[in-house]
C-alpha cells in the first residue's frame, strides 16, 4: 500500500514529501506536478504569500530516467521566504489556530507550532497527490475537485436556471475530463464561471471588512472500479478513510460522502441508489450495473460500487483576522488582542487542489491494495485478471 509523509515549516528551508511503495514503471511528469503547485497557489483570495513564492518540484530519489522504481520517492519544493530564526514569536495565541493547544502541549512558544500547521505545507501534499494522480491515470480515474460555495453565495452547477443562476454545462453524467475543462476557466476554480465577479465582490468587501470567508468543495472521482475499500474492517472502509484525509486538510470542519447531511431528512426510498443492469454493457468497467441516481456517492458498506465518488468538505473561515479577535498575552495573562500575520482571504479555491490531492492518494492506496504495487505493468494485468473473473461469474452459461 502507498504511505506517504510530509515534512518542512511555513518559512523554513522547504517542504519535503516521502512517498512509499509508489509501483515501478510510472512515468514521472515534473511539469504536471508544477502545474499542481501553481494551481495550489491560485485561485481569487489570496494572501501576498503567494507573490513571493514560485513553487517548483524536485525529485530526490526513487526515479531513474523520470520512471519510478519502486523505492521510496522524495519529493522537494523549496521556500523562497526562508526566514525562520530571523521571524520573532507570538505573544498572544490566534483563536482558531493551534497556537494555545499546541503551546501548551509542546511547552513551546506559538511560533514553533504555527509554523508546522500553516497550510503552506500543503505544498508537499499537493506534490505527492499528483503523482497518485498520474498513476490513477493509467486506470483511466481521474480525480476533480471544485468550489460550490463561498460563504453564502452557491456556485453550484445547476441544470435549471431557474432562479437567476447561470446554468453550468456540467450535467451529472459529465465525465470528470470535462468538468475539469470548466473548472479551468474560473478564478473560483467552480464549475460556474459566470458568477466569479459576483464571489469577487464577496472577497473584496470581506477584505475590507478586515475579515475571512470560508466555502464548501466537493471532490468527485470517475472511472473507479468496483471492490476498492472494504467492508470486513471498520478502518479500512474507504469511506472512513477518505473523510480522515480530508478532514486531516487545514480549515476543514466537516465532510459528507454523496447525499450525506442531507439523507438523514429524506426517506429511505428517495434516498437508496436503484439497481439496473443493461446487458450490451456487461463488458464494462461497471460489468452492466448501473443506478439511476448516486446518493451514495460510490461508496457502499466501505467499497466502491462503481459510480463516481462524491466526498464534500466544509472549510471554516481562515482563523488568521486582520480585525483581530480577543485574546490573552501568555507572557502577561493579560486581555489583548489575538496576534495577526500576513494571510489569505479565501483560500477555497486553493483547499480544492489540496483536496483533491488527498482524494486521490487515498484512491492509489486502495487501488495498490488491491491490485498489487510492484510495477505499474503487473497492476494492470491483475486489474485486468480481476474484471475477467468477474465477468465469467456473472455471465456464465
Amino acid at each position: 500500500m502507498i504511505r506517504y509523509w510530509t515534512a518542512g515549516e511555513s518559512h523554513g528551508k522547504g517542504h519535503i514529501a516521502l512517498l512509499d511503495s509508489l509501483p515501478a514503471g510510472l512515468t514521472v511528469d515534473k511539469a504536471y506536478i508544477d502545474s499542481e503547485l501553481r494551481r495550489r497557489q491560485g485561485g481569487y483570495g489570496r494572501g501576498g504569500r503567494q507573490k513571493i513564492e514560485t513553487d517548483e518540484v524536485e525529485v530526490l530519489t526513487g526515479v531513474w530516467h523520470d520512471v519510478t522504481i519502486g523505492s521510496p520517492i522524495v519529493l522537494w519544493v523549496k521556500n523562497r521566504d526562508y526566514k525562520i530564526n530571523d521571524m520573532p514569536d507570538l505573544t498572544a495565541p490566534r483563536p482558531g489556530h493551534g497556537d494555545l493547544a499546541g503551546m501548551v502541549k509542546y511547552h513551546t512558544g506559538i511560533r514553533p507550532i504555527l509554523e508546522r500547521a500553516s497550510a503552506r505545507g500543503t505544498t508537499a501534499v499537493v506534490a505527492a497527490g499528483a503523482l497518485a494522480k498520474l498513476l490513477l491515470a493509467e486506470f483511466d480515474i481521474c480525480t476533480v475537485a471544485y468550489v460550490v460555495s463561498i460563504g453564502e453565495l452557491s456556485l453550484e452547477k445547476k441544470k435549471v436556471a431557474n432562479d437567476g443562476l447561470v446554468a453550468s454545462p456540467c450535467e451529472a453524467n459529465d465525465t470528470a475530463k470535462k468538468i475539469i475543462e470548466w473548472r479551468n476557466k474560473s478564478e473560483f476554480y467552480s464549475l460556474c464561471p459566470d458568477r466569479d465577479a459576483e464571489a469577487k465582490r464577496l472577497v473584496d468587501q470581506c477584505r475590507e471588512n478586515g475579515g475571512t470567508l470560508g466555502g464548501i468543495v466537493e471532490v468527485r472521482v470517475d472511472g473507479v472500479p468496483f471492490g476498492l475499500g472494504t467492508h470486513a474492517q471498520w478502518d479500512l472502509k474507504l469511506d472512513g478513510r477518505l473523510a480522515q484525509a480530508a478532514m486531516a486538510v487545514q480549515s476543514v470542519k466537516g465532510v459528507e460522502i454523496g447525499a450525506g447531511f442531507q439523507s438523514a431528512r429524506q426517506f429511505g426510498q428517495d434516498v437508496h441508489d436503484p439497481i439496473m443492469f443493461d446487458a450490451d454493457q456487461w463488458n464494462t468497467r461497471s460489468f452492466g450495473f448501473s443506478r439511476t441516481s448516486n446518493n451514495a456517492g460510490g461508496i457502499e458498506a466501505g467499497m466502491t460500487n462503481s459510480e463516481p465518488i462524491i466526498i464534500r468538505a466544509a472549510l471554516k473561515p481562515i482563523a488568521t483576522l486582520q480585525a483581530a479577535l480577543p485574546s490573552v498575552d501568555w507572557k502577561t495573562m493579560q486581555p489583548t488582542t489575538a496576534s495577526y500575520e500576513r494571510s489569505d482571504v479565501c483560500a477555497v479555491p486553493a483547499a480544492s487542489v489540496v483536496l483533491e490531492a488527498v482524494v486521490a492518494l487515498e484512491i492509489a492506496t486502495v487501488l495498490t491494495e488491491k491490485f498489487g504495487s510492484d510495477s505499474v505493468e503487473e497492476m494492470k494485468a491483475f486489474y485486468r485478471s480481476f474484471g475477467k473473473i468477474a465477468k465469467q461469474r456473472f455471465f456464465r452459461k
